[in-house]
């Protein structure tokens, strides 16, 4: 699996901060819109998985094929620069400031958006043969999808809100850790185990992503979900994104950093009794 020990992966997580700042704005549009394109057909295809099986493990089981796929490409998600991008300007890297911080993630939530949009509005053509009948059973799936998780917490009104929220945390702690897992080797193949289990975890569990959530609600919105983009915007998607950016920073970033990058300092070991000098 040839292991990368933390110390040094944590650098790798780093520099890979400093260098998605520094990227053209073209690059960075570019490979977001492909990270949320081919996320969002991931979960087309795992929704297809479980309504066609009946089986919502294998679903998600077979839904980090797409994550995997786009970080090997080297494109970039929202929840994954949400992580990265900060600890270099934490660790002061020349030349990275808050303003070119925002400026990525701006950036790559627009193309994210762009790109799982695009493959909304295509895969409601299928099911929907261009919007000549009305959606299939998948389709219908989806779109009930975006009316339980955006007027469902609303229902529930602050609570439903707060259970939002910590559901986007506890996806980007998953999220995140695949990401940085992938760092863990230099093998594709050890990329992959490391990267599927944390994915695989938080799609199961239900847990809130952004950017899948950029697919699954325009897509319920154009297969009649009965919902509003009020309802997405205010009871889903800001939320998620904010709840997002807290997992990935606090649990993921922020933990390995302070503990591999800037170690504590060691405590005082005990000298053994027997190497003690004797006082006169």
């Amino acid at each position: 699996m040839s292991y990368v020990l933390p110390a040094d992966f944590v650098t790798k997580m780093i520099d890979a901060g400093e260098a998605k700042v520094f990227m053209s704005t073209r690059d960075t549009l570019i490979r977001a819109f492909m990270a949320g394109a081919i996320l969002a057909l991931a979960a087309a295809f795992a929704v297809t998985v479980t309504v066609r099986t009946g089986q919502p493990l294998l679903g998600a089981v077979l839904f980090p094929v797409g994550f995997c796929l786009l970080y090997l490409l080297g494109f970039d998600l929202l929840t994954g620069v949400f992580t990265l991008v900060p600890l270099a300007l934490i660790d002061k890297r020349p030349g990275v400031t808050v303003r070119s911080m925002l400026r990525n993630w701006g950036l790559v939530f627009t193309g994210n958006f762009a790109g799982a949009f695009t493959v909304a509005v295509l895969m409601a053509i299928i099911f929907t043969y261009g919007f000549s009948t009305p959606p299939d059973e998948v389709g219908q799936a989806i779109g009930s999808i975006g009316e339980g998780r955006t007027v469902g917490y609303a229902e529930f009104g602050a609570a439903g809100m707060l259970t939002l929220f910590v559901r986007a945390v506890l996806c980007n702690w998953m999220v995140s850790t695949g990401v940085v897992a992938a760092m863990m080797s230099t093998s594709v193949s050890g990329k992959v185990i490391a990267m599927w289990m944390p994915i695989m975890l938080f799609f199961y569990m239900g847990f809130e992503h952004s950017i899948v959530n950029m697919f699954l609600f325009p897509s319920g919105l154009l297969l009649g979900g009965d919902f509003s983009v009020m309802d997405y915007l205010v009871w889903n998607e800001i939320p998620t994104v904010l709840g997002n950016l807290v997992g990935g920073l606090t649990f993921v970033g922020l933990t390995l950093y302070a503990t591999h990058a800037r170690t504590g300092a060691s405590r005082a070991r005990p000298v053994p009794q027997e190497d003690r000098v004797p006082v006169a």
